[in-house]
């Protein structure tokens, strides 16, 4: 334990997702250690980035504006909406440059363990977007995990009766994997969801 602000300092960063507590005191020191302009200039684009950023009003992605530049941009097919956890997978998928068409971020997954059903996530929006009749795919791309499984069996009961081709994203094998390192599931879906060496 450090004195004062220290010590405030690492609790603080000890917070963030993913930062355990070395982790956090390893970057208050190199906080401590930085030029007071460097310091200055992160924290004020901690506060200019809570200011500024909010989500998007179509598909929960984040956004500066009221609409995200994929929900502005015409270019994108209207007729494919492609459903995701979290706005970091919106970011995944577009590096890829294979999706062209619409996103829906649903703000997480169902976790009953965690008090998480659909009602706390971004499901009831969802269902405006597709009644015009626009939208015939919806793609769910959500974690190949048990929440996530969990929310692609819920969307897919309540979207099938609409008519709409709900479709899943592959899984499998990782490029560059071995076999003796997967896991049943994944070897398991990597043979369900075999395709032609041909194609």
């Amino acid at each position: 334990m450090y004195e004062g602000v220290v010590q405030d300092l690492i609790d603080e960063l000890g917070r963030l997702p993913g930062v355990g507590p070395k982790s956090a005191q390893r970057i208050a020191f190199h906080l401590l250690q930085a030029e007071p302009t460097d310091v200055r200039r992160l924290a004020d684009v901690l506060i200019e980035v809570k200011a500024r950023v909010k989500f998007c009003s179509i598909c929960f992605n984040v956004s500066e504006d009221e609409q995200c530049r994929i929900c502005r941009d015409e270019r994108r097919d209207p007729s494919v909406l492609c459903v995701v956890e979290e706005y970091k997978d919106v970011v995944a998928i577009e590096r890829t440059r294979e999706f062209r068409g619409r996103y829906h971020v649903l703000g997480g997954a169902i976790s009953p363990i965690d008090g998480i059903g659909p009602d706390q996530l971004h499901v009831k929006e969802l269902m405006p977007r597709l009644a015009d009749g626009a939208v015939t795919e919806v793609i769910l791309a959500t974690d190949p995990n048990l929440e996530g499984e969990a929310t692609a069996t819920y969307l897919t009961r309540l979207l099938l009766p609409m008519g709409l081709r709900v479709t899943r994203l592959a899984s499998g094998l990782p490029v560059g994997g071995d076999l003796e390192y997967a896991d049943e599931v994944t070897l398991g879906r990597a043979f369900a969801g075999r395709r032609s060496a041909s194609d």
